[in-house]
């Protein structure tokens, strides 16, 4: 019997670690990006369409298929996903019709904006108007250091892999 109950105690404090470094932030980073990639994913096209185009209308079984990079979070010093109140990022989807090929797929990408405290999650991506020029919003919208990152960086080459893979898959390809 003494030795159940020490396998157990060993368990519950393997278990309460996990916990620990669970909720210490350490993986944050992915953590945030898994969030807004759902969040992309699970969101009507329309609500990530730029430049004053809207998506066309899509097969209503189609799945958004999206790639995301991160360029940062606010608060920055947030230790768990649910202190994340905004995330500044760039976004390449891909609506996935039953087997419509990569290449003539209806895409929406761009830097977007996720608003992680409003349930649901809010999206804003940058636009021009008539008024303002597409840099100047840019400008308007992300705090600087973000800015500048959206001027140059989009997904890497691994999550774009990825994302077309996913892609594939969704379309039935």
């Amino acid at each position: 019997m003494n030795r159940y109950v020490g396998v157990a105690a060993i368990l519950l404090t393997v278990a309460a670690g996990v916990v620990v470094m669970r909720d210490s932030g350490e993986d944050l980073p992915a953590q945030v990006a898994t969030r807004m990639r759902e969040t992309l994913e699970q969101a009507d096209p329309q609500q990530h369409s730029h430049g004053g185009h809207s998506a066309p209308p899509t097969d209503a079984k189609a799945e958004v298929i999206c790639g995301v990079r991160v360029y940062g979070y606010e608060p920055s010093d947030a230790s768990t996903l649910t202190g994340v109140r905004t995330v500044y990022g760039f976004h390449f989807c891909g609506v996935a019709e039953d087997k419509t090929p990569w290449d003539v797929a209806v895409k929406l990408a761009g830097p977007v904006i996720v608003d992680l405290s409003a349930q649901p999650a809010g999206i804003q991506v940058v636009e021009a108007t008539a008024e303002v020029k597409y840099i100047d919003r840019l400008r308007e919208m992300f705090p600087a250091k973000y800015a500048e990152l959206a001027q140059k960086e989009a997904l890497t080459e691994a999550e774009m892999t990825d994302l077309r893979e996913r892609y594939d898959s969704a379309a039935g390809l």
